[in-house]
């Protein structure tokens, strides 16, 4: 397992390497070997920050109103419902980065105001991500902020790398652009404008109100609210700037049929004892047992496929397992349950030294039961 991580981060590096020495090559041409190799390395470290994000954000992707296991998994820091207003204006704000990086002062003012818009706007957005990130507060003992603090890498190396531009584009670009000529005659005053007035900076923000607005209500049309930037932060759960509250969370661990199955009869689901989990008492028989020691050689073998076992599982088991509740469907599904847990024994009896001693010791008994413990309502 070590060899194949250790493989897969030698094989994202060299290939992520590569494309960032292609583009960097393409896009600068007439660069020294010692800017492409800076301007590569830059590129690489915001493409990885990025890629760190979106590994983020799929461990955290549930919406606030879906039941889930703080363990295993966490709500999404962007509300999925508005989250296409937050990508229309990363990706203009990382096209008008890509166009200022590229061509630099060497562009028409116009152009270059549009593209400084975009740059201002993404830095805005990106800012409150950064924020929203920062922190995790609902009390809860399972929730770690280090998931938030990688991922925030992203909004801030964006934030860094566009006042940088910011900086070096309203340095040089005035006394350069003097020289730019529009055939359109309303584009070449208006050009001729910006160039007497000196003033870049405040044609930008001048320009930033009618550019929000135009892409607002294009992203209206598909679907999205007006305030959607705004909701796509605050309909959310557990992040800095959340206004909405979650379902309890489910149990961590938890085997929510076979749980269900060992509340039947218990002539059929035949009990053993009380268990405790999560400091509460459940009841224990042995499929639950096989079924808890089976995942616990999972999730130390398999870690990667224990997770993606257990997000699918708590979405779809914790739904039908609220669903039985009467006696009847316990021990339908126990019955149903049997040939899973004929399959569980027989991967604990394969994989482990000692399988019975870790079935025994599947949460830890309280105290005995017996069938005269257990009711049938």
């Amino acid at each position: 397992m070590g060899i194949i991580i250790i493989g897969s981060v030698i094989g994202y590096i060299s290939i992520m390497l590569a494309v960032s020495y292609g583009l960097v090559s393409f896009a600068k041409k007439n660069i020294s070997k010692r800017k492409r190799i800076l301007n590569t390395s830059l590129f690489f470290l915001y493409s990885t920050a990025w890629v760190i994000f979106a590994v983020g954000f799929s461990v955290n992707s549930y919406q606030y109103d879906v039941p889930i296991d703080p363990v295993d998994d966490g709500y999404t820091p962007l509300s999925t419902n508005h989250l296409l207003s937050y990508c229309i204006f990363l990706v203009l704000s990382l096209w008008g980065m890509f166009q200022i990086w590229r061509h630099g002062k060497k562009q028409p003012p116009l152009l270059l105001v549009l593209y400084l818009s975009f740059l201002i706007i993404g830095m805005v957005i990106n800012v409150f991500l950064a924020i929203q990130l920062s922190s995790r507060s609902d009390g809860n003992n399972y929730i770690d902020p280090l998931t938030g603090y990688m991922m925030m890498a992203a909004p801030v190396l964006h934030i860094l790398y566009s006042v940088w531009q910011l900086i070096m584009v309203i340095k040089e670009e005035a006394g350069v652009a003097e020289t730019r000529t529009f055939k359109n005659k309303f584009l070449h005053q208006l050009n001729t404008k910006l160039l007497n007035s000196k003033l870049l900076p405040l044609w930008t923000l001048i320009m930033l109100l009618p550019i929000y607005l135009t892409i607002t209500l294009i992203l209206v049309l598909f679907g999205q609210e007006y305030d959607s930037l705004t909701r796509v932060f605050t309909e959310t759960t557990t992040w800095h700037f959340s206004q909405k509250t979650h379902p309890p969370y489910l149990d961590h661990r938890g085997h929510y049929l076979c749980t269900v199955a060992a509340c039947g009869s218990p002539t059929i689901v035949k009990p053993l004892r009380l268990g405790i989990r999560n400091g509460q008492e459940i009841i224990v028989n042995r499929q639950l047992l096989v079924a808890n020691a089976f995942e616990d050689i999972i999730m130390k073998k398999f870690p990667a496929l224990h997770r993606y076992i257990r997000r699918n599982y708590d979405r779809y088991g914790y739904p039908i397992s609220k669903d039985i509740n009467t006696t009847f469907g316990s021990n339908v599904t126990y019955i149903m349950m049997k040939p899973l847990e004929w399959f569980f024994l027989c991967c604990i009896y394969v994989t482990t030294e000692k399988p019975e001693k870790l079935i025994q010791q599947q949460y830890q008994p309280s105290a005995p039961v017996t069938p005269n413990n257990n009711t049938d309502d």
